[in-house]
Order: structure tokens, then C-alpha cells, then sequence
């Protein structure tokens, strides 16, 4: 008797060991990468280049900051020094202070910073502007803040400029006799402003002595606040300026007889004097 074989089944080839076409890959075969490129030095040195950009920008922020804090609103090449009292001719009142060189009188932008060739300058650039220059006729503590630029434009127009410089002008006792010297003078000389209108007090530390009274071209040193001596002086230069705020300050101003003979002109209205500005730190 004969035995029957079954046929084996036909072995199905595995299809997880081809490729896509059906083909089994070659062993070992690995990918290739691509070469890369060096990497330039602005790339490699990128983050300290930044960090560099960064800081020097700050310190060219900060030190334009600094300098703008910590400018000056003038400047003096140098201090005046007294100079030997003027002998006066025989009989004649000797006239109070120096005589000093004109150092012009041009307007200049409000916020502006300039260089005097002396101080305290009785003459030179200034502001124009209200309540700025010239500035309201007052007595200003030791803590105000005025600038030569600003007063220089009262001197231009006949008034005087009281000066003191500390420690010497403000202690509480000194404080308190300067507040009282604008209504201590008398009425302008040719003007007539009554007392306190054509006069400024203020602190101004670039002295040679504790106080100086101001005309223009004219300054008079003080070692005391000697009220007689400021009187006297303001008598003689006050109000004659290069533009006199009446007609009587005009130079070769000849009055013209009133009905009665004696001179008609009267003293112009006397300059108002505003609040004192706010002051600065």
C-alpha cells in the first residue's frame, strides 16, 4: 500500500526583510552626512558681540545723563578782584566801586550755559525772556536758584544786583538783613522806581568778598552789608544802562518846563515785581 505525501505549503517569503522592492538591503550600509560648513567668526563670537553692543550702549546713555545733570548754567575764566578805590577830584563825592570791561550784551537761547570772562559779571550774554531774564525784582534765599544770565538782563536796564555769597550771607541772621535791604534803599535815582522794584538780592558764590552790589559796568565790593555804603552806591549808578527804562536815564536828557517852570516829565511806572519762579534743586 502506497503512502499518499501531503504537498508542503509554499513558504511565504518574509515581508519585514524587503525593501520597497521586495529586495532584502544590503547589510552594513550606512547614510552619509554632508560635510558642514565652518561657521564664520561673527557667528561663532555672536552672543560676546551682543553683550559688547549692549554695555556700550549703556555707559554712552549713562554719560550723557551724568553730563547733563552735572552741567553748569555758567562758567567764570576768572574772579574779579577788588581793585584800588578811584581818587575823586576836590569837592567831588568819590564814586562807590570799579569800572569794569563791557563784555556785550547779545540774547541767548533760555537754558543756554556761559562762559564769563569774570565774575561776577557785570555785563555779557543773557536771556530774553519772561520771567527769566530779566528776572523778578526780589530778594532770593539762599536755597533759589537764579543765574547770571537771567539778572544780567536787569542790569541792562538800569536796575542793581545785590550779591552775597555763603557761608558769610546765609546765616539766619544775614538772611533776614538781606530780605530787608530792597526796602531799606530809596527810590531809584533817575527813574524814580519806588523802593525794592529796580533791585535784586540773590546769592551768587563766585565773590572775592561776602558781598558786591551790580550795575552795569560797574561792581562794588563788600567785606559787611553796609546799608549806607549800598545806598550811596546805588545813588550814583542805578538806573544808567545801555537801555534806561525812562527818558530821564537817557543820556543828555533835558526835561521840557511843566506850566508852573519846573520839569513835567515823570518817572515811568516803576517794573512790577512777579512771585519769585520756583526754586530749582
Amino acid at each position: 500500500m502506497t503512502k499518499r505525501t501531503r504537498n508542503p505549503q509554499p513558504t511565504r517569503p518574509d515581508s519585514t526583510s524587503r525593501g520597497s522592492t521586495g529586495a532584502h538591503p544590503v547589510a552594513g550600509r550606512t547614510r552619509l552626512r554632508e560635510p558642514q560648513r565652518p561657521r564664520s567668526p561673527l557667528e561663532r563670537y555672536r552672543g560676546l558681540l551682543l553683550g559688547i553692543g549692549v554695555a556700550a550702549i549703556v555707559v554712552v546713555v549713562g554719560g550723557v545723563l551724568f553730563l547733563g545733570a552735572s552741567s553748569t548754567a555758567y562758567a567764570c575764566t576768572t574772579v574779579l578782584q577788588p581793585a584800588a578805590p578811584a581818587t575823586a577830584s576836590p569837592g567831588q563825592t568819590p564814586l562807590l566801586g570799579q569800572v569794569t570791561r563791557d563784555l556785550g550784551r547779545n540774547h541767548v537761547q533760555t537754558g543756554s550755559s556761559v562762559t564769563y570772562e569774570f565774575c561776577p559779571p557785570t555785563s555779557g550774554s543773557h536771556f530774553n525772556a519772561s520771567r527769566l531774564g530779566p528776572i523778578p525784582a526780589l530778594f532770593y534765599g539762599q536755597n533759589d536758584t537764579t543765574v547770571p544770565e537771567g539778572w544780567i538782563h536787569n542790569l541792562e536796564h538800569g536796575a542793581m544786583v545785590v550779591l552775597y555769597r555763603c557761608p558769610e550771607g546765609c546765616g539766619a541772621d544775614a538772611q533776614t538783613a538781606l530780605g530787608a535791604l530792597q526796602q531799606q534803599l530809596p527810590a531809584s535815582p533817575l527813574c524814580g522806581y519806588p523802593p525794592g522794584t529796580n533791585v535784586v538780592v540773590t546769592r551768587f558764590d563766585q565773590l572775592p568778598t561776602p558781598y558786591a552790589a551790580v550795575v552795569w559796568g560797574r561792581v562794588f565790593f563788600l567785606d559787611t552789608l553796609d546799608v549806607g555804603a549800598i545806598t550811596t552806591f546805588y545813588g550814583q549808578a542805578a538806573d544808567r544802562a545801555p537801555e534806561p527804562q525812562c527818558q530821564q536815564a537817557v543820556p543828555g536828557y533835558t526835561p521840557s518846563p511843566g506850566p508852573s517852570g519846573s520839569p513835567a516829565a515823570s518817572a515811568s511806572p516803576a517794573p512790577s515785581a512777579s512771585p519769585a519762579p520756583t526754586a530749582a534743586p
